[in-house]
């Protein structure tokens, strides 16, 4: 339910502070491409007070990357490498723990194949006082306007693709997801959900944050173009939208986190078994579709049929707890 506007949920009662923020990036053997996103903080005016960086265990030169820009980069940085690759959930839950115990305010998350546009920071900050969980735009790898599916089917758990694109005048839609790439939250809503769960390893984590940081207040995806993605993803064209290649890992997870997603709308009362298992129906289509017509080949449907069968253990565990209040952990 859309919340008043003058609820404390929603607005901020003191101007932003850039010093306030903090950029979480996720990592993983991928130096020059991080390379390139720091470069571009290291342009940023303003900077954020802090900037974690979350390596998955790289096998790189990503930790002599990092120290390069230790000097130069213009904020206080902090390296957190992990001892293995816990994939982007877990990743990204830890880099909202280290920027949440460093007392940050604001927590912008990205990962290491994109740039800030220089003055991304200040374009969030000027939504700050107003809402709690923002996202900004992003330009794709060729300079269009990359379309995010910012609305969710909630009874089916599923995005929906065809969610208007254009912004009225007042510069900023509601918005029911999130994306860890650009996602801006408050640390107020993360307080109260809790950290994003690791358990996803990658795949459907950001959405299930984003929906459930919307069950706390206004979350808007504003008209600010404040990221741009630096690695080219095989795509098919569909006229007004585009399909992104995938992988068997990707496949595998898509199907399996379905499963967690049920668990978390079961804790919150709802889960309904139709809607829900019709969302999981479609997104298995989806997936072949992706197969056939971007991937060009048939081969990877059983990574889809051993996430289904992983993901029913899950769903049959009846000791499965969602993320803590990070109140209650304390």
């Amino acid at each position: 339910m859309p919340l008043a506007s003058d609820s404390p949920a929603m607005t901020t009662t003191t101007e932003f502070d850039p010093a306030s923020a903090t950029i979480a990036v996720v990592t993983y053997n991928r130096s020059g491409l991080l390379t390139r996103l720091l470069e571009s903080i290291e342009r940023m005016d303003p900077k954020p007070g802090h900037l974690v960086i979350v390596d998955n265990a790289s096998a790189d030169d990503t930790a002599e990357v990092v120290e390069s820009f230790r000097e130069r980069i213009g904020t206080k940085l902090v390296y957190h490498r992990l001892d293995t690759n816990t994939g982007g959930s877990g990743g990204f839950s830890e880099g909202m723990r280290v920027a949440y115990e460093l007392g940050s305010s604001w927590m912008w998350l990205m990962d290491d194949d994109v740039e800030v546009i220089p003055d991304g920071l200040a374009k969030m900050g000027k939504w700050a006082p107003r809402f709690k969980s923002i996202q900004g735009r992003r330009y794709d790898y060729d300079g269009s306007e990359f379309y995010w599916q910012y609305r969710v089917a909630e009874p089916l758990g599923i995005p929906i693709p065809f969610a208007p694109s254009g912004f009225d005048e007042s510069g900023f839609k509601e918005m029911n997801s999130g994306c860890f790439e650009g996602m801006f939250i408050h640390r107020d809503i993360v307080t109260q959900i809790g950290l994003p769960d690791p358990r996803f390893f990658i795949y459907w984590d950001d959405q299930l944050y984003g929906w459930l940081a919307s069950r706390k207040t206004t979350s808007v995806i504003v008209n600010e173009f404040v990221l741009r993605r630096t690695r080219e993803i095989k795509q098919w064209d569909m006229g007004i939208r585009h399909m992104n290649a995938s992988s068997d890992a990707y496949r595998y997870y898509i199907m399996r986190n379905r499963a967690l997603i049920k668990q978390y709308y079961r804790s919150l009362g709802v889960y309904r078994r139709v809607p829900f298992a019709t969302g999981t129906a479609l997104t298995f289509g989806k997936e072949l579709i992706r197969l056939v017509f971007v991937e060009r080949k048939v081969r990877g449907t059983s990574n889809l049929f051993r996430g289904l069968r992983d993901g029913g253990k899950i769903s049959r565990d009846r000791s499965f707890k969602t993320m803590p209040p990070l109140v209650a952990a304390s």
